[in-house]
C-alpha cells in the first residue's frame, strides 16, 4: 500500500486500507497536470475498445452510498481488485476519476435538488473526474456542458458514466484550462479542487477573472479540507447548503461527515 509523506501532504483525505485507492490521493498537485488535452464528443463507440474492456473490468457500476443515488457510475469500490493491490500495479495516471469525492457529490445533489440552478444554462464542470456533477447538470435541464479534466481516461470514464445515465456524452476536454483565455459561461461548478495550495491560488485567481469578465456564477463542493476552509478565498463565499455524508461516504473519507456547496461572490 502506498504511504507515502507526498501523498499525506496533497491528497484530498487520507483513504484506508486501499492500494490504488491510496495512489488516487498521493500526488501533489503539480503532477497532476501534464496539460495533454482531447476534446471527446463522441460516443462510446469511439473509445479504444481495450482502455474500454479495462474500464468495464475494473470498475463497479454503483449507485449507492453517495448523495445521488440517481446517478450511476464506474468507480473503484472494495469490489474491484485495485482496490487492494499495490498502488504501483494500476497502469495509467492516478485514477482519481474512480472516487465520487464529497464536494462532487453535494453539488450533484444541489443541482438536482435545484434543476433551475441550471435550467436552460451553459455549464463548465472544472475537475470533472467522474462527470457526476455534469450528469447532473443535464439531468436538470443546462442547454451547453462542457467537463474538464486533465486525464484522458477520465473523458473516457465520463462518456461510460454519460451511457450508464441514458444521456448522449456531452463534451468533454481534456486539457488545462487555467492559463487560457476564458470562455462565457453561465455557471462554473468545482468541487474537491482545493486540495492544494498552490493550485489552490491559481484556481482563486481564475475564478475571480470568470466572475468580472463574465460576471459567471461560481459554486464550490469542498467538505472542508484545510486547503479550501484556512484559504482567504473563504471571506468570498456564500454558504448555499450543508448536506450530511451517507456513512459509506464518511467510510472511505476518514469519517467526515459534512460538505458544503459554496457560492463565490468576490
Amino acid at each position: 500500500m502506498a504511504s507515502s509523506l507526498g501523498w499525506r501532504t496533497f491528497a484530498p483525505f487520507h483513504m484506508n486500507r486501499c492500494g490504488v485507492f491510496l495512489k488516487a490521493v498521493r500526488s501533489n498537485g503539480l503532477s497532476l497536470f501534464p496539460w495533454g488535452h482531447s476534446p471527446w464528443r463522441g460516443t462510446g463507440s469511439f473509445l479504444d475498445p481495450k482502455m474500454k474492456a479495462f474500464l468495464e473490468e475494473n470498475t463497479e457500476v454503483t449507485s449507492s452510498g453517495s448523495l445521488t443515488p440517481e446517478i450511476q457510475l464506474r468507480l473503484l469500490t472494495p469490489r474491484c481488485k485495485f482496490w487492494w493491490q499495490k498502488a504501483d500495479l494500476w497502469p495509467y495516471s492516478e485514477p482519481y476519476w474512480a472516487i465520487y469525492w464529497p464536494g462532487g457529490q453535494a453539488l450533484s445533489r444541489y443541482l438536482l435538488d435545484n434543476p433551475d440552478v441550471v435550467r436552460g444554462k451553459s455549464v463548465l464542470d472544472l475537475g470533472s473526474g467522474c462527470g457526476a456533477t455534469a450528469i447532473a447538470a443535464k439531468m436538470s435541464g443546462a442547454s451547453r456542458i462542457l467537463a474538464n479534466d486533465i486525464d484522458p481516461i477520465a473523458g473516457m470514464a465520463i462518456i461510460l458514466n454519460c451511457e450508464l445515465n441514458q444521456l448522449n456524452p456531452f463534451p468533454i476536454l481534456t486539457k488545462n484550462i487555467l492559463d487560457s483565455e476564458q470562455e462565457k459561461w453561465d455557471l462554473v461548478v468545482l468541487g474537491d479542487m482545493f486540495y492544494d495550495e498552490d493550485l489552490a491560488d491559481s484556481l482563486h485567481q481564475w475564478l475571480k477573472n470568470c466572475f468580472w469578465t463574465h460576471r459567471t456564477q461560481v459554486l464550490i463542493g469542498d467538505p472542508g479540507r484545510p486547503q479550501f476552509s484556512g484559504h482567504s478565498i473563504q471571506h468570498q463565499l456564500h454558504k448555499v447548503v450543508e448536506y450530511s455524508l451517507p456513512e459509506p461516504t464518511r467510510r472511505e473519507n476518514n469519517g467526515l461527515t459534512t460538505s458544503t456547496v459554496w457560492d463565490f461572490q468576490p
